[in-house]
């Protein structure tokens, strides 16, 4: 039963349990028991299962190992400390994992030189970069505290002779489960758990958060089922214990009619004061390239303020000597300034950092609050986070996520359910240990949360797939990995290999590479494997400055045909932008009806300004801003919410365009458009092409066409159906299938000493799709492919309940033919154009369509509005102006040369 602690032990409690040793060191180190101490401490030591969720650097660590070096003392004082692991330590990161290791055996030479002896408490690390030196010590000379990763873990259950050293582990310590309850990683460690479980029944898990929703399903993902019955836990939940000092910053007083150059320069002038102020300021960004522009214009802009040794880049691009050296020197207090973009979010030790600046929305409550705790470190510390916004858009996202993180409303995350790729890698390393019934192992791999619904049915074709009962596959290379007595129903492992294969091809992460762009046979380029997944026939991409439309992948190459007339579809950033929470979606959703509601109670200008103020706590010069953008919406349109979907219609240079404001953040749109684009082509016999962004997404045909008609169309029954065929054939199906293949081992990564490149195991796959679609469309690794894209990537699940929603009558879909985007629409349009116009012509784009917008309102209301240019106005002849404008001025640069 998962139950909330309520009440903390007292000091006197906790120095009762603890060896006078511990007692001695801790209060030579710190005044008193830290809050999620004072929960924790006794639930550890009574091998209690309990999950603490509290904020970084609230001493969530030594909670968790303080009972765990208690009882190790105590029994090394007494002689009786035998050589087994004690305790199994899990972190995401191996740079974690180093630090951890540091952080216990410190302590443990302090208490050695207050005890004037060795304690020989052993404590070593072992993760894919430990040397086989090290693992064969670990053997001679257990380590009493082992600090491993998931993909380690699992090995070393694998391993005849070190998994005896784990038949008796008392704790499991889970760091940073935030990071792995959302993804494969995470599944693949739940099944570890129940592996673990069952060679050591006394085993107790700790799992340690940061802010994290909902705690009752992750405290479920932490410790499992027995049976029917869910294992008991605790949560402590102490993720508001510090103070906040939150804020978010606008450069510059109009976000809309500022020029680009002053709106840059403002922004710049503002991330320099606020560093300058601040001792050391950790900067997030949320894509690479943006890291990297960052640092560089820091560095043009203020020469004698940021020379390279104060100021340094930190992302998963840049080399693991070049990351580690940028820790070190913030460990150090070496630099002012470092710029990031998701890869100082956990937990390693980065030293003291007093402001988090994040630029531009970090999409999730949670996110924001894992990034701003990375400021006031210490117990104590005040959280001090500022957001800088540069758009409207980004100004009311960000003042309802201030509002959520201040209010303590946590987005809730995805925990993936029956991922039958995973189950495979696990089945087939359990039958290598050993000879097992396939009931029993069903009724093990059910203990686990994320496998706890499995159907009878799905498991039993995966028992069938690995013991080779498809034979057409091995004209594929896809041999039987056990054997399966169907009298006994008992398997085991086939082949001497078996281990080999296991122990090299173990793991969840994809493989992921660059693929080559080329207009038939000449290369133009390389775009990540990422951004590929996400074209469609027909898209328009930029690479190198220019436009190209995408045809067909074949392997590691993508063909394009260089004669794009039309503005990008997918922007290049596309694949490395955090997707926006439904949660957060919901609260602006929720938040833009409030709105509304008092425009069409002919509320007085004062009277909203106020109650924006009040409500989102934000300052008076942002709640103009915000009743401002939202005045000229209902002016000009509707304004949509989470009971109204929006669709506004016009016609560009003949072509049709549909803007549908649904916002729901990306991962629900991905699926809303493409079950729409289907419709359409089918039914209308339309060739739709889509854009999506977080606030909505776009449709465009070279013919008119009815999306009000396509949206009726829609089901909570056909939905599903439809979302399958959408995505069959497409790039992200392909490439998640070579994903859910190599972790299923039909494809194996390493055989025999040679490593398959990504290429070959991607034209490999792409073969194998066909072989098995022709087996069944319902093949196992096919289903899971399905799965991971629909459920994890995208957000099937929301996007029904907006379905059902719609089909109840509880959201209309209203569409409005205004011949112009309304403002609402700004920010989705210039999602295309971003890529093709530089940054001063897109906030000119803004400008001059913001004109158009108060000039038709005004024309509304009867009064005429002087304009800069009185003739129609069109985005596609915008377009093509600023093309012209940079390719005169790069030929003038040329004449000049």
């Amino acid at each position: 039963m998962i139950t909330k602690l309520e009440e903390p032990y007292t000091e006197l409690q906790l120095k009762s349990i603890l060896h006078p040793l511990i007692n001695q060191w801790f209060f030579s180190k710190f005044k008193e028991f830290s809050l999620p101490q004072l929960y924790g401490v006794m639930e550890v030591h009574c091998r209690r299962n309990v999950l603490i969720s509290a904020p970084t650097g609230a001493t969530k660590t030594l909670t968790g190992f303080l009972s765990i070096l208690n009882e190790l003392v105590d029994s090394a004082k007494k002689g009786i400390l035998e050589e087994k692991v004690y305790c199994v330590y899990i972190s995401p990161l191996k740079a974690l994992s180093n630090d951890i290791e540091k952080n216990l055996k410190q302590p443990l030479a302090e208490m050695e030189q207050l005890a004037g002896k060795p304690l020989g408490i052993r404590v070593a690390v072992r993760t894919g970069d430990t040397p086989s030196s090290e693992k064969a010590k670990m053997l001679k000379h257990t380590p009493h505290i082992l600090i491993t990763t998931p993909e380690s873990l699992a090995i070393v259950l694998n391993s005849p002779k070190f998994k005896e050293k784990l038949k008796d582990v008392q704790w499991c310590i889970v760091d940073e489960i935030h990071a792995l309850a959302e993804n494969k990683r995470g599944v693949h460690l739940s099944l570890s758990l129940e592996r673990l479980q069952r060679i050591s029944p006394g085993l107790s898990r700790v799992g340690l958060s940061a802010t994290i929703a909902p705690l009752e399903e992750v405290a479920r993902f932490l410790v499992g089922y027995n049976g029917e019955e869910e294992r008991d836990c605790g949560i402590i939940d102490v993720q508001f214990l510090k103070n906040m000092d939150l804020q978010v910053l606008s450069p510059v007083r109009s976000l809309v009619e500022s020029e680009y150059l002053l709106m840059h320069r403002k922004m710049y002038d503002l991330i320099h004061q606020l560093v300058q102020e601040h001792r050391t300021t950790l900067i997030f960004t949320n894509t690479r390239s943006a890291t990297e522009r960052i640092v560089h214009n820091l560095k043009e802009l203020f020469p004698q303020h940021y020379p390279d040794q104060t100021i340094a880049a930190h992302h998963g691009s840049l080399s693991k000597t070049s990351r580690f050296k940028t820790e070190q020197n913030l460990r150090e207090g070496k630099l002012k300034v470092v710029v990031s973009s998701t890869s100082l979010e956990l937990g390693i030790d980065i030293g003291y950092i007093d402001l988090v600046l994040c630029l531009g929305s970090p999409k999730s409550v949670a996110r924001f609050l894992q990034r701003a705790g990375r400021a006031g470190h210490q117990l104590h510390a005040t959280v001090k986070a500022r957001i800088i916004v540069m758009d409207r858009d980004d100004l009311v996202e960000c003042a309802l996520l201030l509002k959520a993180a201040k209010e303590k409303k946590i987005d809730r995350i995805h925990l993936p359910r029956n991922a039958l790729d995973v189950v495979a890698q696990h089945i087939y390393g359990i039958a290598i240990n050993e000879i097992i019934n396939i009931y029993e192992l069903f009724n093990l791999l059910r203990k686990s949360y994320c496998y706890h619904t499995l159907p009878w049915e799905d498991f039993f074709e995966m028992i069938k797939y690995l013991s080779g009962q498809y034979v057409s596959l091995e004209e594929r290379h896809v041999y039987a990995r056990i054997w399966y007595d169907e009298e006994t129903g008992n398997i085991g492992r086939k082949g001497k290999m078996a281990r080999i294969i296991y122990m090299t091809n173990i793991g969840t992460i994809p493989e992921e590479t660059y693929i080559t762009v080329k207009v038939g046979e000449q290369t133009v380029g390389m775009i990540d494997e990422g951004f590929l997944e996400r074209l469609q026939p027909g898209d328009v991409f930029v690479l190198g400055g220019n436009v190209y439309l995408f045809k067909f992948s074949r392997g590691m190459t993508a063909q394009v045909s260089a004669s794009a007339n039309r503005p990008p579809t997918v922007p290049s950033w596309f694949s490395e932008m955090l997707p926006l929470s439904f949660d957060l979606a919901m609260e602006i959703n929720r938040f833009r009806r409030l709105m509304e509601e008092r425009f069409r109670e002919k509320k007085s200008r004062e009277e909203i300004v106020q109650f924006v103020h009040d409500y989102l706590y934000v300052d008076e010069n942002a709640a103009e801003s915000i009743v401002q953008y939202f005045r000229e919406q209902f002016q000009f349109s509707k304004i949509p919410s989470d009971r109204r979907i929006l669709l506004e219609s016009y016609v560009d240079q003949g072509r049709k365009y549909v803007i549908v404001h649904s916002l729901f953040g990306r991962r629900v749109n991905d699926c809303l458009s493409r079950a729409l684009g289907l419709v359409i082509g089918r039914t209308q016999h339309r060739d739709v092409e889509m854009g999506v962004t977080d606030n909505g997404f776009y449709l465009s045909a070279e013919k008119t066409f009815n999306p009000l008609s396509a949206f009726q169309q829609l089901s909570a029954e056909n939905f599903y159906s439809l979302l399958e065929q959408a995505v069959e054939r497409s790039e992200i199906m392909q490439r998640r299938f070579r994903h859910c293949a190599a972790r299923a081992l039909m494809i194996l990564r390493q055989y025999l000493g040679h490593k398959k490149s990504a290429g070959r195991m991607q034209i490999g796959s792409r073969i194998l799709f066909n072989a098995v679609k022709r087996i069944s469309n319902n093949f196992p690794i096919l289903k899971e492919a399905r799965r991971e894209v629909l459920e994890d990537l995208m957000d099937y699940e929301h996007a029904q309940q907006v379905i059902k929603g719609i089909a109840e009558g509880k959201i209309v879909v209203e569409e409005m033919n205004s011949g112009l985007p309304s403002p609402f629409a700004f920010g989705l349009i210039m999602e295309g154009y971003g890529d093709i116009i530089r940054m001063e012509d897109k906030q000119e784009f803004l400008r001059r369509m913001h004109q158009e917008v108060l000039a038709r309102i005004a024309l509304k209301e009867g009064k005429k509005m002087v304009r800069e240019k009185e003739q129609e106005f069109s985005y596609a002849s915008f377009w093509d102006e600023m093309q012209q404008k940079q390719e005169g001025e790069k030929y003038r640069e040329k004449l000049k040369i």
